[in-house]
């Protein structure tokens, strides 16, 4: 047991550090700018060291764990801890959000304002991914949403508002539902509350008790990581937004989601699950074609990668379904690599609008001429998305169809048809990537600026998401060897 709270540091590091932000003086938005990615690489830096020299990647446990009493009145703790499943994305998180902030430097407006939100998203999405507390879960779930609210509404497209006020009302409602849930499951069955996971999760409720149960955390996860029906905010809210906070929204919120899933909906209630992952694993063969089919149909550039990642998002959905550890490897592969793949592609959509804002890919064509660089930054990337072999996109579709062939759980014949749709959906994936490069960058079209090309922020910031891509595709064992001893624990639920 380490004593130093290293986790406690992680999370109040950055809203401690963001607030400080406001006592600076007036003079100029470079100090803000470079306070804040310092402190972004101050936090990636510390949090290598901490989890390189005191995280065993073989022991399934948690680890890392602080407990301190909070509120005496009903048993509530300040609950830390971290394993295999919760390390890889809270370094996607430090990563995206450093990236992230490098991007935001043509923000000019109240940047003061915009620095500090940033950063405390960075403290909420640590905490999410940290946290071993129901209640604290819930906690950090909602300090995820004012910043983002703020982000969108200040700093947005023409129709910022509309789509602020839709993202709101839809995680705000959908989190009332994470509340009920994480109540339910405290109050049920001991004397005095209690919101520990590794209690809850050592817990057996009646059936329909946990259904109950499994549908509210459903609810709340199935509009952050979106599920269809309930994904509709996501192309309004990544058409209007900044693209520093597309990348925060696509690299990491989605994601905490699918965590949520993993976490509350797998850990905890495995019966539920198991009942509901056939139904589940449909859905998501569902949104990938959907998801895939209508954003061939989006003139906006931003709205047709949003509809792009939430068809992504049908892969994870149907690898945690699948109810084995192949699948579920493939699913937190697929988080990570959809999460560098994600912000890297909104990055360079935000940058080439910021060249010649333009927003309708009918208006574009013939950009490959004036900027090479972003040409061949994009092309990369919507390689990677439409998981090209020796890309991270590519290896966490492939096991993740493995696993639902190898699967125990379910009959051949659905395996099969499941299997048809997923193709079905990868064969419709370049077809809208591959038109959207055409219409962007192919073609004839004069534009009277010379120095349209990326400078070198924009270069290093696409070539740091593009090497992890490259590296995870190479050697996918490094997210693997994480995760894979968790995973193993996780299903030992399911097979008793």
């Amino acid at each position: 047991m380490n004593s130093f709270p290293w986790l406690t540091i992680f999370v109040v590091l950055p809203i401690f550090a963001g607030s400080l932000i406001f006592v600076f003086p007036h003079r100029g938005n470079k100090v803000i700018r470079w306070y804040t990615i310092c402190i972004c690489i101050l936090e990636l830096l510390l949090m290598t060291y901490a989890f390189s020299y005191y995280f065993q990647l073989d022991d399934p446990l948690i680890q890392l764990t602080e407990y301190y009493k909070w509120i005496n009145f009903f048993d509530f703790y300040w609950r830390l801890g971290i394993d295999g499943l919760s390390l890889g994305p809270i370094f996607l998180t430090g990563f995206i959000t450093t990236l992230a902030t490098l991007a935001a430097r043509p923000v000019t407006r109240d940047s003061r304002l915009f620095h500090f939100l940033m950063l405390a998203m960075y403290s909420g999405q640590i905490g999410l991914f940290s946290s071993q507390d129901l209640l604290l879960f819930f906690i950090m779930w909602e300090l995820e949403l004012i910043p983002v609210y703020l982000l969108l509404s200040m700093w947005g497209g023409k129709k910022r508002l509309y789509s602020a006020t839709k993202f709101i009302l839809y995680t705000a409602g959908s989190s009332v539902f994470l509340l009920i849930g994480a109540l339910g499951i405290a109050l049920y069955g001991s004397k005095e509350p209690t919101f520990n996971f590794e209690t809850s999760a050592n817990q057996s409720y009646p059936v329909a008790l946990e259904i109950l149960f499994y549908i509210g955390f459903l609810i709340a996860f199935a509009v952050k990581s979106p599920i269809i029906p309930l994904h509709t905010w996501l192309p309004d809210t990544h058409g209007e937004a900044h693209y520093s906070t597309c990348m925060l929204l696509a690299g990491i919120l989605l994601k905490m989601g699918a965590y949520g899933l993993v976490r509350i909906n797998m850990e905890l209630l495995p019966h539920a699950h198991s009942i509901f992952s056939p139904w589940l694993i449909i859905v998501g063969a569902i949104q990938i074609i959907y998801a895939a089919s209508t954003s061939p149909g989006q003139r906006n550039l931003k709205k047709r990668i949003a509809y792009s990642s939430v068809s992504h998002m049908g892969f994870i959905i149907i690898g945690i379904c699948s109810i084995n550890d192949m699948g579920l490897n493939g699913a937190i592969l697929q988080i990570i690599s959809h999460g560098f793949i994600g912000a890297g592609l909104f990055f360079l959509a935000g940058t080439s609008y910021d060249r010649i804002r333009l927003v309708y890919l009918d208006e574009m064509g013939g950009m490959a001429t004036p900027m090479p660089k972003i040409f061949t930054m994009f092309s990369i990337l919507s390689l990677a998305s439409l998981a090209l072999p020796g890309m991270s996109g590519f290896f966490a579709e492939l096991i993740v169809f493995f696993g639902i062939i190898t699967g125990q759980k379910y009959f051949l014949m659905p395996k099969i048809l499941i299997t048809f749709v997923m193709a079905v959906g990868m064969i419709l994936t370049p077809i809208y990537l591959l038109s959207t490069l055409r219409q962007m960058f192919y073609g004839y079209k004069l534009f009277n600026a010379q120095n349209l090309d990326s400078g070198p922020r924009e270069l290093f910031v696409s070539i740091s998401i593009l090497l992890p891509v490259i590296g995870i595709g190479i050697y996918p064992d490094f997210v693997f060897s994480l995760s894979v001893d968790k995973v193993e624990a996780i299903l030992s639920n399911f097979f008793l």
